[in-house]
């Protein structure tokens, strides 16, 4: 099987100062291309920070896309032979989404606006997502994001799989108490899905919450195959995204057989889209 060399980045990126944010993601972007790098994962709001007090602030620091951010990675991707995932906040006329964009050589691939929001952070302002879940063909395999508190939901990372997800990035802010999102959480959804599950958190402290880091590379057995420290720093990984398009398990031929996709009652899952 081809095999891909990934990255998550954990950087602290500063409150609004989108400049010198975007700097420090490009020269990490840097860095992961010169050892070997293909794809590359930065934070939740990497661009702006997260935690915003006020709308307008937010909007403030919220981007166009495209604009000149998009431009900007697009060109260093171009430059550098990567795809990138990175998180920012999105200016849709007045509306501002918490978003991710999937960047690749010379373009634009995607956006995707968070869906899930929790009362925290700029998320307390923040327009829920509309565009619902999508997936991208690339040449390393086809890429789904999902944002932070989507992991939580157990039906947003199984939509991307069910559209031929090979490979999800999960840029996060996590902080203090949610420990068990790296603990167990991805874990789950990696091996539920039977994916990659690239989560990228970030570090340091901000408007009174300390993130802690920890990002990792879960495999399609849910495994961590990679985990970071607390640190500011690129973490790297082998993947073999073909991995993910093998739902089906044979444990004892005729004896002990899986297949998480196919042995789905989708008949009796009414109660999963119904308002509480």
């Amino acid at each position: 099987m081809a095999r891909s060399c990934v990255a998550v980045v954990q950087t602290n990126p500063q409150l609004g100062q989108n400049t010198e944010n975007l700097a420090e993601i490009v020269a990490r972007l840097r860095e992961a291309a010169s050892n070997g790098a293909q794809l590359v994962v930065f934070p939740e709001c990497a661009i702006s920070g997260y935690g915003f007090s006020d709308l307008e602030s937010a909007r403030h620091a919220a981007e166009r896309i495209p604009g000149p951010v998009t431009e900007q990675l697009a060109a260093a991707c171009a430059e550098l032979g990567v795809y990138a995932v990175v998180g920012l906040l999105e200016r849709d006329a007045e509306a501002v989404y918490n978003a991710a964009i999937l960047v690749g050589p010379g373009e634009l691939l995607g956006t995707y606006r968070k869906l899930h929001l929790p009362y925290l952070g700029v998320d307390r302002f923040s327009t829920p997502g509309n565009r619902g879940f999508q997936v991208w063909h690339t040449p390393l395999g086809c890429i789904g994001i999902a944002i932070c508190y989507d992991l939580r939901f157990p039906e947003a990372l199984r939509a991307l799989a069910l559209q031929g997800a090979e490979i999800i990035a999960l840029p996060t802010n996590w902080p203090e108490t949610s420990e068990l999102m790296p603990d167990f959480v991805t874990r789950t959804r990696a091996l539920e899905n039977r994916t990659y599950l690239l989560a990228c958190n970030r570090v340091g402290e901000e408007s009174g919450f300390r993130f802690f880091g920890r990002s990792q590379v879960v495999g399609t057995s849910g495994k961590v195959i990679v985990e970071a420290g607390a640190d500011p720093g690129i973490t790297y990984a082998e993947i073999e995204p073909a991995r993910a398009r093998e739902k089906r398990i044979v444990i004892r031929e005729g004896a002990f057989e899986m297949d998480t996709f196919a042995d789905r009652r989708p008949e009796w899952y009414d109660a999963l889209v119904r308002a509480v």
